[in-house]
């Protein structure tokens, strides 16, 4: 069985952390970690659903070192992954890449698939919001960019460039931290791209 790792982010916060919680390098998380702990807090606000999707993985081996424990010794990948979260906003369709690096200036374009370029242009072509959540951990700054963008620039040379930055805050929106929820992309999303306030 596989499980979404919630659980294990509810585990992760001490009480004596709470004060120190200003950016994700004191947080002790991971990007992905934090968005997993947005979207769980806009599931039980009941703001929107939006899960991480599992990876299909074809199980090959498992040992048995104990009767009550099962260790996977040997896996593939079943089939190349999409996106890596998807969901409903007010009745819209989300599906969304998020990465991070450390680079200062740009973004590799090595991080992005052909595969995954294709599922972002298949959702916009049936309506769906799509869009790529970046995030530069060394600048403690967040970007979100719609898909469009990111197919342009991957188109001009399949992936082989690195984004700049400067194309990322022309053509993108910046996701400013806050403790509740501590991604707030939904936000981004209802005031630049849905057209609310």
């Amino acid at each position: 069985m596989v499980n979404y790792p919630h659980h294990l982010i509810r585990k992760q916060s001490r009480p004596d952390q709470k004060a120190k919680m200003t950016d994700f390098a004191n947080r002790g998380m991971s990007f992905e970690a934090a968005i997993n702990a947005t979207n769980e807090y806009y599931l039980s606000q009941r703001i929107a659903v939006i899960h991480k999707k599992p990876t299909p993985v074809q199980i090959v081996r498992v040992d048995y070192p104990k009767r009550s424990r099962a260790k996977i010794v040997e896996a593939y990948f079943r089939q190349a992954s999409t996106t890596d979260y998807s969901g409903v906003y007010k009745g819209y369709y989300i599906d969304f890449e998020a990465k991070e690096t450390r680079h200062k200036t740009s973004i590799p374009m090595k991080n992005f698939h052909a595969h995954q370029i294709k599922h972002m242009s298949q959702v916009l072509d049936q309506k769906g919001i799509c869009f790529v959540l970046l995030h530069f951990s060394t600048l403690r700054e967040t970007y979100l960019l719609p898909a469009s963008h990111l197919i342009r620039f991957y188109q001009i040379d399949k992936g082989g460039k690195s984004m700049p930055l400067d194309y990322i805050k022309k053509n993108g929106y910046q996701v400013n931290e806050s403790a509740f929820p501590q991604v707030p992309y939904l936000d981004v999303l209802e005031k630049n791209i849905l057209g609310g306030d």
